[in-house]
């Protein structure tokens, strides 16, 4: 279960949010809490993240600086910094709300940008908090947007200003 809180200023977006998963046979119960905010055309620029766990609680911080790069301090106070392959975007496994990002920043829910992107992103594993760079793949579809990622591939509906309403599988807006 995800619960987001959205503040919207032109593209730049402003969310703090909380993941919430009950124990499964590969991964434990845990509680993830985080702040993200983008620039000005919805780049990614920070991502703050707490994983709680019932044993720990761990921090991960993200953030994109002027020249492209992206700095990563994970949970054992460790930085590192790392290209990314220019990606732009971050996507956090068990959040739908991070699929909009480069939904709403090529304007795919306007109609805009190409019927097929591939792109890039900063992703970051639950309950793991490992980071790594991974492709997302969004095509249009007659009835939303075909996703393919490393943990799914599915369509998933949109409103009319790009956020998710419906991600099979993982989550419905309620």
């Amino acid at each position: 279960m995800e619960s987001v809180r959205i503040q919207l200023s032109g593209n730049r977006i402003k969310a703090y949010g909380r993941i919430v998963s009950a124990a499964t046979s590969t991964d434990p119960a845990f509680s993830a809490s985080y702040d993200l905010v983008t620039d000005e055309v919805g780049a990614t620029k920070r991502l703050s993240l707490t994983m709680t766990l019932a044993e720990r609680e761990r921090q991960l911080s993200i953030a994109r600086d002027e020249e492209g790069m992206w700095l990563v301090r994970d949970h054992q106070n460790q930085t590192s910094r790392a290209a990314f392959d220019g990606a732009l975007d971050v996507d956090v496994v068990f959040s739908p709300f991070f699929n909009a990002l480069p939904i709403r920043r090529n304007e795919l829910h306007k109609g805009g940008g190409p019927e097929s992107l591939t792109l890039p992103v900063v992703y970051v594993r639950l309950p793991e908090l490992s980071v790594e760079l991974e492709n997302i793949t969004y095509t249009r579809e007659a009835d939303g947007f075909g996703l393919k990622s490393p943990v799914a591939e599915t369509v998933v509906t949109v409103d009319d200003d790009g956020f998710i309403l419906d991600y099979p599988g993982l989550a419905a807006r309620i």
